[in-house]
């Protein structure tokens, strides 16, 4: 999720990005403390490949980020990463998460190299992986988070 999130803001204005990460850090520290009902794992899991998928897609977009958009993107990324760490992990996959979304910097390099094309690609291949992983949830399949067997 954080890293759909730095490439999108790689091609967001560089004054948005203090204020971009701090909504994603305290959006996803609050989601991840805030009690979520067990019963939205599946809600949180589409939710959040929806979302990789939409934030990994604003990198194909010919003007780039707009700053509102950028922090509205960090909230919703945010809200996303806490509840999924909320319900499927512990707190301490936070800190985890969190460093992730610092791909920004070399991903504004590249595109400061005039190699757009690498950060699109990757962000390509974020769509493809969120999109198959999104629709796991609709197969006859177990999704790996799951236990694939009753006891």
């Amino acid at each position: 999720m954080s890293v759909a999130l730095g490439l999108a803001l790689a091609f967001a204005p560089r004054r948005v990005w203090p204020l971009s990460l701090v909504t994603f850090a305290v959006t996803a520290t609050t989601f991840t403390i805030a009690p979520v009902p067990q019963g939205w794992l599946n809600c949180a899991f589409l939710g959040c490949w929806i979302s990789v998928a939409a934030s990994a897609a604003i990198v194909h977009l010919p003007d780039g980020l707009h700053p509102r958009a950028a922090f509205a993107l960090s909230l919703n990324d945010g809200f996303w990463s806490g509840a999924v760490i909320a319900l499927a992990g512990s707190r301490p996959d936070l800190l985890k998460a969190l460093p992730c979304v610092l791909v920004l910097f070399p991903a504004t390099l590249i595109i400061g190299l005039r190699a757009r094309i690498a950060v699109k690609v990757v962000s390509s291949w974020l769509i493809a992986i969120a999109v198959l992983a999104a629709t796991l949830q609709f197969l006859p399949v177990t999704p790996g988070y799951l236990p694939d067997h009753v006891n």
